[in-house]
């Protein structure tokens, strides 16, 4: 499958990132942004599929490469899973049940798969993904190095709508901002983009490369990244699936929702917008609306720099005194268990401590 690169970087490689010191001016990265479909139901071929993406923007030079939200698992676009308010169907439980089928343990052997294909094409690669821990899905997206290292996830806080339904929500423990050759790297999900204090939290850990896997491909989404990029100070690289109703599996085993009538096999049903965008809101590549592309831009780090003289947002520009963010970054277990042989030991201590 040949992709369109909507692109505003010339095909040449560029030599592998070297910081010098802390002169963010003299640093070039070559990023690119994903849009293309996930082969909904068939992990195996998702990831052969995101192979070839990947092999493609290495091709270019690339060095960051961003996919969308849900790419690996899917976006269950226009799927109710047959609840209605006190109500769940056997049919949507079904649809359920294939969706977890399709979805990824972390870590797992798809996460291996994807730390080795990062190592292969030496990039730095985010990966959106359907995670499963146990019998809850999270929205996830997934960290790798040109090592071939896992670095971490991060779990969507705040799923939308019916999202709720099928996935888990996220805790203050995955909210990781990368510290890499290339810069900081971090991610939010979609519409908890628009929470202002989750990004101020990134904003504090000195994200520079935002990156915003979505699933919204309405113009507002664009009013966002601009908005983001400007007050971050950032750049942001957001990449959303472009897909057609083809691509999902058909009727009867797969129905579009509030869609009017079933939609026909080419009938687009969400068009993309991936974009990247520098800390001075200038659109760098995108938004593209045509089809499946690999959209890719040169970032100039020294941009940030610039950026952040006018306005730092956890800088100069903060008011300590005034306003304040406290983050609880520990995980938030359900249950927690006390070891047995730490509770003997206790009562050990007490039986031989002298009165």
């Amino acid at each position: 499958m040949a992709l369109v690169p909507s692109s505003s970087v010339d095909p040449p490689i560029i030599a592998e990132v070297e910081m010098n010191g802390s002169d963010l001016g003299a640093t070039t990265v070559r990023a690119t942004v994903v849009q293309a479909s996930t082969v909904f139901y068939d992990t195996p071929a998702t990831l052969d599929k995101a192979e070839r993406l990947l092999a493609e923007a290495a091709s270019y030079g690339s060095q960051l490469v961003v996919f969308p939200e849900a790419f690996i698992g899917g976006y269950p676009r226009g799927s109710t899973f047959g609840v209605t308010l006190g109500n769940r169907s056997v049919k949507g439980k079904e649809e359920f049940r294939k969706y977890h089928a399709s979805a990824i343990d972390v870590p797992g052997p798809e996460v291996d798969r994807l730390a080795a294909l990062a190592g292969k094409y030496k990039v730095f690669l985010v990966m959106g993904a359907i995670e499963r821990a146990g019998y809850t899905l999270y929205c996830t997206v997934l960290f790798f190095d040109p090592q071939g290292q896992y670095l971490g996830k991060h779990r969507k806080l705040m799923p939308t709508g019916l999202e709720r339904i099928i996935w888990g929500f996220g805790d203050g423990s995955t909210i990781p901002v990368y510290d890499t050759p290339l810069g900081k790297i971090g991610a939010l999900i979609c519409w908890e983009n628009r929470m202002p204090l989750l990004r101020t939290a990134l904003y504090a850990k000195g994200v520079e490369i935002y990156c915003a896997p979505t699933a919204d491909a309405r113009e507002t989404w664009q009013a966002s990244m601009t908005h983001i990029a400007l007050e971050g100070g950032c750049f942001v690289l957001s990449a959303n699936q472009f897909c057609r109703r083809k691509d999902y599996p058909s009727p009867p085993d797969y129905i579009f929702s509030g869609l009017g009538e079933e939609p026909s096999p080419e009938t687009v049903v969400c068009k993309g917008g991936s974009v990247i965008i520098s800390p001075s809101g200038t659109v760098l590549a995108g938004p593209n609306y045509e089809g499946e592309a690999l959209i890719s831009a040169d970032l100039d780090l020294g941009e940030i720099v610039r950026a952040k003289f006018d306005f730092d947002v956890v800088g100069h520009y903060s008011r300590p005194d005034v306003l304040s963010l406290t983050v609880r970054d520990h995980p938030q277990d359900p249950v927690l268990f006390t070891s047995a042989s730490k509770t003997e030991s206790s009562e050990k201590q007490l039986v031989m401590k002298p009165f």
